[in-house]
């Protein structure tokens, strides 16, 4: 792999938080992407589920070099107009009715498990106790890397806060048993296909008892849609596959095509818990993330990405089983739309590095599972190419000696 220029390498006083591939990327254009060294990569990773529109689509360039020269950013002390119109229309795609808004991922979780304990507290429950999946991930504050499942990503910094009870997946009666006699639990919170934790998708009637149990028990059904929503599978969110509506539900990643954005989506039952003063943000809700916001789901709309990731992330699943069929330490190709996880039978990180080389960029999550997820623009030429740069990259590696 060529190396990043000296001059484009890591400083070395930015903390060392990330095994990094050597390269740094320059400028991008569609599905494409280019490395200071003029190197053409097929983005397969869009930033981690986040480049819904792919590179310098005109149409967004456009509509942020015109917010950037009115107005980045004021206050939430005033009233913000973007604020309105995007909440308006997140409410209109998802059923529910409120929108709070936030810059990342980590602070729609964050702010849902706060949503999950007032609550709670609302109704008299001194200890409110949320009920979280094993292989969850929510994020990495102290609060949400306690709902994470991850156990590697907590060594080094308990204690862990409390109030968290962890099932296994895609298994209500282990929820049911799990929760029964405890008058503590206040919600479910649960990822609609779990990204870090490896693809993993809820079955279709877990989703739907996980809301039969809820509306029955009055518990707050929290669906984390950070990774798996704005279009990514087809539907505008991965949960409206199962014919459901959550109470909670937090985005981020794919809604501002790249600016940083999140939200949390509420319904009836928890639309209207938090109070002035109860939770805030400086940065949330500022006019330039909500102008991507506004336009990405307008472009979205133009040219009918959610039909594109169905058929196009159809098409690269296809492509990749048959490709991959009876390849020995292939176990699984699972998710669906334009997310997608490919799991080996041994850890795989390497292959990270050796996509780069053979010019694809993707990620391993889970020590064992390839993602794609890349941007929801994707063609069916470019899923070819793909399948054609990845599956060398893999047989290449499941060939080799183990140990």
């Amino acid at each position: 792999m060529t190396a990043v220029t000296p001059a484009a390498a890591t400083s070395p006083h930015v903390m060392n938080t990330y095994g990094r591939v050597p390269i740094a990327m320059s400028h991008g254009q569609g599905a494409w992407l280019w490395d200071v060294n003029g190197k053409k990569y097929l983005d397969g990773l869009g930033g981690i589920a986040v480049n819904t529109l792919g590179h310098n689509h005109p149409q967004l360039v456009a509509a942020l070099q015109d917010q950037v020269a009115k107005l980045i950013h004021c206050s939430n002390y005033y009233h913000v107009p973007g604020q309105e119109a995007l909440a308006t229309e997140l409410v209109a795609l998802s059923g529910l009715t409120n929108a709070f808004f936030c810059s990342t991922g980590l602070e729609a979780n964050e702010a849902a498990i706060k949503l999950a304990r007032k609550f709670g507290h609302d109704k008299g429950i001194e200890m409110p106790t949320i009920v979280v999946l094993e292989k969850s991930f929510h994020g990495r504050s102290i609060a949400t890397l306690s709902a994470t499942g991850n156990e590697k990503l907590k060594v080094g910094f308990g204690p862990m806060v409390e109030g968290f009870l962890r099932v296994p997946r895609n298994d209500i009666e282990a929820l049911k048993q799990a929760t029964a006699h405890n008058p503590n639990v206040v919600a479910v919170f649960v990822e609609t296909i779990q990204g870090e934790g490896g693809v993993n998708p809820m079955h279709l009637d877990y989703l739907r008892d996980l809301r039969t149990l809820c509306d029955e028990r009055d518990w707050l059904l929290m669906l984390d849609e950070v990774q798996s929503g704005m279009g990514r599978t087809g539907k505008w969110f991965a949960h409206q596959w199962a014919g459901i509506v959550p109470d909670v539900m937090p985005l981020a990643k794919g809604l501002g095509s790249g600016v940083p954005i999140g939200a949390v989506v509420a319904g009836p039952k928890a639309a209207h818990i938090f109070q002035p003063g109860n939770h805030g943000t400086t940065f949330g809700g500022n006019p330039l993330a909500m102008r991507a916001g506004i336009e990405t789901i307008r472009i979205m709309k133009e040219e009918g990405l959610l039909e594109n990731a169905a058929h196009v992330g159809a098409h690269l699943k296809a492509g990749l089983e048959a490709a991959l069929q009876g390849v020995a330490g292939v176990k699984e190709i699972r998710g669906q739309g334009l997310m997608l996880g490919i799991e080996l039978d041994r850890a795989c990180g390497v292959i990270t590095g050796r996509a780069a080389e053979a010019g694809l960029l993707l990620s391993v999550t889970a020590d064992s599972v390839v993602r794609l997820v890349p941007p929801l623009i994707l063609s069916t030429a470019e899923a070819d190419q793909i399948v054609s740069i990845l599956v060398p990259v893999i047989k290449t590696f499941l060939s080799e000696p183990q140990g």
